[in-house]
Formats: structure tokens, sequence, C-alpha cells
């Protein structure tokens, strides 16, 4: 593995960015942080509290500056799930890492997620869970570098960490010589 590369996780809100990504920024002795988190910092509030007095889409202003903000190396980044709707903060991030996309059946999404209107998840009046679901998956698959099925609904966290470590030590290995 690269020295200065990031692991960047992406994925639906409730796939478990920001709880696998501490459990594998320990695991391989990186640093690690929450874009969500970083948005809250710097704006001073929550992530609701910019979707209910600002809009979607200075959320997503906000989201994209934050993004573009960050200078990381050797850091597991875990992204908001709306994060890879912006070209030029995907475009910033792969600079210096690779995506990793935590992907989880919409089934499992709905019985994870139960306060969708209060969480912080960034999607237009009259969108449900379903339609940012159709709207997100095919950037995530369009952005993954590796995508890591975390479909099981007793799945622990250190198996999806060690099944990330997997994926990613096989993508970043240099080609091997086949000359003796």
């Amino acid at each position: 593995m690269s020295g200065r590369e990031n692991i960047v996780l992406i994925g639906m809100p409730g796939s478990g960015k920001s709880t696998v990504g501490v459990v594998l920024a320990k695991a391989l002795g990186m640093d690690f942080v929450d874009v969500d988190l970083l948005i809250c910092r710097r704006e001073n509030c929550t992530l609701q509290e910019i979707l209910d007095r600002r809009g979607l889409d200075a959320f997503l202003q906000v989201e994209e500056e934050t993004v573009l903000e960050t200078d990381f190396r050797d850091t597991v980044i875990a992204t908001g799930g709306s994060v890879p709707i912006s070209e030029k903060a995907m475009a910033h991030l792969a600079q210096h890492g690779r995506f990793v996309y935590l992907d989880v059946p919409l089934p499992e999404l709905e019985r994870r997620i139960h306060n969708i209107t209060t969480r912080g998840i960034a999607f237009a009046p009259g969108q449900t869970l379903t339609d940012i679901y159709a709207l997100r998956t095919p950037l995530y698959r369009h952005w993954a570098d590796a995508t890591v099925s975390v479909a099981y609904t007793e799945r622990a966290v250190e198996p999806v960490v060690e099944e990330i470590i997997r994926v990613w030590r096989k993508e970043t290995e240099p080609c091997q010589s086949t000359e003796s």
C-alpha cells in the first residue's frame, strides 16, 4: 500500500462508512476523518440544520466546498453519502485516494434507517430512500475502485474491514513480473 494514498469510503447513508472507517483506520495504522463531521465543525451546526435552514442546494455546496478544502494523506476518509454527486469533490478525493464502495442492498438500508427526515440525509422534497438509492448507486459504482458487499444484517464490522483490507491490498499490489 502506498504510504500517502487515502482509502475513501463511499456508499449510501446507513452503509457503515463511519463505523467501518474508524476500525479500518486503526487496523491499518492510518488517520481517520469523517466528512460529515468536518461539515458540522465548519458550519457550527448539524447536517440536518443546514438542510432545514438553507436547503438541499446550499447543503451540497457546503459539502463540496468542505471536501475541496481537504488535503489528507494516509487517511481513511468516510464521505457523506451525497459527496459522489459532486464531480469536483470526487475528482479532488481521487487525486490522493482510491474509492471503496460499501454496497448495501436497499431492503437492508430500509431496515437500518428509520430517521430519513432528521438524520441529515441530503434529498429533495418528496424523494424516498428508494429514489435516493436509484440516483446514487450508479455514481458509487462509477467511482468505485473496489466494491465490498455489506449485505448481511448480522455482518459484524471486523469481517467488513478484513474484506476491505484484502481487496485493497489486491488492488494496490504492484504487477508481478513473470520473468525469472
